[in-house]
């Protein structure tokens, strides 16, 4: 039997239930008539309070290392364990790449998850998985997790629900078979960059605040005249999009948010003011200010060759921005209510290739998580003394967005509808991993 929305019983009134007496003399029970309506509803769960109000998700494209980051393997043979050393955290017996140093020492408030797993060895489709917590399929596009929660929450404070920086770093990062309206706002340039602007954020030249106020009631009049002839998510979607540009456009404390230049030179000196630590300083602005998911990619992971170079020369600036965007955001309160995420398409191969470097490989890997409901301190499930599968517990995407949804208030396993009145769950079979909860 499919499963039931309980909700079926909330719009079963009184002549429904006089109904399936007659139904019952007709020979169609209960469950029948369920079953019957199971498949023309969706199954809607209202959001519950939740842990977390915003997340930060920050990918690594190209599949990091676990061996080098977080999750070392000092005891292995040198093929596997590599080049590089390890240093000693805040978590009691754990141990952190030796590039890391600074977020081994907020690791009490990290938990990590050493057995995330599955089997996509491409890019593309290992990608898809960790921003939408499905495997790719050729029939559908599936929406990522900003454009869930853009959907699920809607903006608030006059700013984007889910903004990229600096761009959407991936197709899978897209609003997939929801409307275009719930796709990412992209800053269309780099906060790390001299002279940083967001792209269309400010009023064109010679346009002052009455033609822009005369401009938009133009504009309204335009678009009710067209919704009237026609419905589609394209002008859905526009219309959407320029009530959300007039919204930032107008609100001083929304355009205020994306400058970061109103940060003290001291807390930018914190973060690095290079590309890493400028993403990650904007990303707490916006937070802060109201975005509901910034998602925002650092570096390039994909280390075929030369994996110690590859390491050392950008795993300083991330270890440095991530370490003090933990203790940012601790510090001012912001961590209890702000899940931090960072994760990558997959790890990489236990042996050390003949080019110094380590391949593809997604059997095991690991996530690191902060705040928003997550406990600290803590390490979830662990791979084998070699790193090439997992010894316990073992994670896959969609257990691991079913449990950021649920620190965000979402059940993964309402269904949202898909072209052609086709229900389609949040997440397809992931549980709550309450090991992980605060």
């Amino acid at each position: 039997m499919p499963s039931c929305n309980p909700g079926h019983f909330d719009r079963l009134n009184r002549r429904g239930f006089l109904s399936l007496g007659v139904l019952a003399g007709a020979g169609l029970t209960l469950p029948q008539l369920l079953r019957s309506t199971a498949y023309g509803d969706l199954k809607d769960y209202k959001s519950f309070e939740s842990t977390a109000k915003s997340i930060i998700h920050i990918f690594l494209p190209g599949g990091i290392a676990h061996q080098e980051s977080f999750d070392p393997k000092p005891y292995a043979p040198i093929e596997y364990r590599g080049e590089m050393g390890q240093i000693a955290t805040k978590i009691s017996g754990e141990v952190f790449g030796d590039t890391l140093a600074k977020t081994a020492q907020v690791a009490d408030k990290l938990t990590i998850i050493r057995s995330m797993t599955h089997g996509e060895a491409a890019h593309e489709r290992g990608t898809h998985n960790m921003f939408t917590g499905y495997r790719p399929s050729p029939a559908l596009i599936y929406p990522c997790i900003g454009s869930v929660v853009s959907h699920e929450y809607g903006p608030r404070n006059n700013l984007p629900p889910y903004v990229c920086i600096p761009n959407m770093p991936t197709e899978f990062a897209g609003s997939g078979y929801l409307s275009s309206a719930f796709a990412p706002f992209s800053l269309g340039s780099d906060p790390a960059d001299g002279g940083f602007k967001v792209r269309d954020l400010d009023l064109p030249g010679g346009v002052d605040e009455s033609r822009f106020a005369t401009r938009r009631s133009a504009l309204e009049a335009v678009n009710a005249h067209f919704q009237k002839k026609e419905k589609s998510d394209d002008l859905t979607a526009m219309d959407t999009f320029y009530d959300r540009a007039y919204s930032l456009i107008s609100s001083p404390a929304a355009r205020e948010a994306f400058d970061i230049e109103k940060e003290p030179a001291q807390i930018r000196d914190e973060y690095g003011r290079n590309t890493a630590g400028a993403r990650m300083l904007l990303a707490r602005r916006l937070v802060q200010a109201g975005v509901r998911l910034v998602n925002l990619t650092y570096g390039g992971w994909d280390m075929h060759t030369g994996i110690v170079a590859g390491f050392r020369n950008q795993m300083p600036a991330f270890d440095q921005a991530f370490s003090t965007l933990i203790n940012d955001l601790d510090r001012t309160g912001l961590l209890k209510e702000t899940l931090v995420m960072v994760s990558s398409e997959f790890g990489r191969t236990p042996k050390i290739n003949a080019q110094a470097g380590r391949d593809h490989y997604p059997k095991v890997f690991s996530v690191a998580l902060a705040g928003g409901g997550i406990k600290g301190g803590y390490i979830y499930g662990s791979s084998n003394s070699t790193a090439s599968e997992p010894e316990d517990n073992p994670v896959g995407p969609e257990d691991l967005f079913t449990t950021v949804y649920h620190c965000m208030g979402i059940v993964a396993d309402k269904e949202l509808m898909a072209p052609g009145d086709r229900p389609i769950e949040i997440v397809d079979g992931g549980k709550v991993i309450k090991e992980l909860l605060a």
